[in-house]
């Protein structure tokens, strides 16, 4: 195992805070697999599972097991992990501009649309090894102009190229669920099933640039646009949400990451016990057909379904009851489908989100993700 140190702030900031990268196997021996937690900082599920990742790992490099390269980011935001507000940790926003820290990286087909302009041909395999390069050398020239966007250039610079990256995040409360971009479908299929996930939510565009978007519209973005080149969708991205934010747990850390390395050895990144692939959880379903339920009013949140039930649409979800008047409200499905997330708040202002059912059928477009 190599150990990177990256420095994000500059000289003169006012603080000092670096990232730490994990690198097992050998570069360019095989396929590259990129994992990382915590990018949201206060998502801490994925810094357990991390560990357990990181001892296998080892145990596979000394075992000579691993057939490409494996880059490992335990702990992805240190610029997260060091705020808090009144004792309370705040990891997903930056507090400095008040952006979401998964959000707003480099869209590098833009640029490579014109850089890569004549030169790609029928040879799928020495197109992906080009726009790799090129791909590099566009997140390379980023010029940060805030720390957070340092944090980022680092973090894309060094997935961009790889072949499977997994951004393991996790929601307030929810069951096991994972976005993937639309053509990356059937390749995180078999990680759906591994892992048990209750919902797997695809989109073309989710909106607003998050990490594994990132790393993988780029690629049908251009094979969209050079028409003929035969270029594939050559990175398998996909954001991992670890059910939710308090479920830390050695038990669950152990088989999420086994799942992963089952996955990794599926995808020849590592020489593994596969075994058979378990029967699938859950059919991809569009994310443009998971529903967000908000609160119409403040007042006490009762839930009357549990998370991971399949529930009909006008089905009542939970109880909003005002505290001084009494009066309850129903909150119903709109669709139906999976109820597979849901806020730990009890007690809600209006407008808040309360829950998010996937639904099958698409029915929004624009900004798909939550703040």
């Amino acid at each position: 195992m190599q150990v990177q140190k990256h420095d994000i702030c500059p000289s003169g900031s006012s603080t000092s805070h670096h990232l730490t990268s994990l690198h097992f196997g050998t570069p360019g021996a095989g396929k590259k697999a990129y994992l990382q937690a915590a990018l949201h900082a206060d998502e801490v599920p994925g810094m357990l599972v991390a560990q357990f990742l990181r001892n296998e790992l080892l145990a596979l490099e000394a075992a000579g097991s691993i057939r490409g390269e494996v880059v490992l980011v335990p702990a992805a935001n240190p610029l997260g992990l060091a705020q808090a507000i009144h004792g309370a940790p705040f990891g997903r926003f930056d507090l400095t501009t008040g952006t979401n820290f998964n959000r707003a990286y480099k869209h590098v087909a833009d640029e490579l649309k014109a850089t890569l302009a004549g030169r790609l041909g029928a040879d799928a395999a020495a197109n992906v090894a080009l726009i790799r390069r090129h791909a590099r050398s566009a997140v390379g020239d980023w010029a940060p102009r805030t720390d957070a966007e340092t944090l980022k250039k680092v973090l894309l610079g060094m997935a961009i190229d790889a072949d499977i990256v997994l951004d393991l995040h996790c929601d307030n409360e929810a069951v096991m669920h994972i976005y993937a971009g639309t053509p990356l479908a059937q390749a995180v299929a078999p990680l759906a099933a591994l892992l048990g996930a209750r919902a797997l939510l695809v989109a073309l565009e989710a909106g607003e640039e998050p990490f594994d978007e990132a790393c993988s519209r780029l690629w049908w973005d251009l094979a969209a646009h050079f028409g003929e080149a035969a270029i594939p969708p050559a990175c398998v991205a996909a954001t991992v949400e670890l059910r939710g934010e308090m479920e830390v747990d050695y038990d669950l850390a152990r088989s999420d990451a086994t799942a992963i390395l089952r996955f990794l050895a599926h995808q020849g990144v590592i020489d593994a016990e596969v075994g058979q692939l378990p029967a699938a959880t859950c059919a991809a379903t569009p994310l443009e057909a998971v529903e967000p339920v908000a609160a119409p009013h403040a007042g006490v949140l009762v839930f009357r379904k549990r998370l991971g039930e399949q529930v009909a649409a006008g089905e009542a979800l939970a109880d909003l009851i005002d505290p001084v008047s009494g009066a309850t409200t129903e909150l119903r499905a709109g669709v139906a489908g999976v109820f597979f997330a849901r806020t730990a708040h009890r007690y809600v202002l209006r407008g808040m989100a309360v829950g998010k059912v996937a639904g099958t059928v698409a029915f929004r477009a624009g900004k798909l993700l939550s703040q």
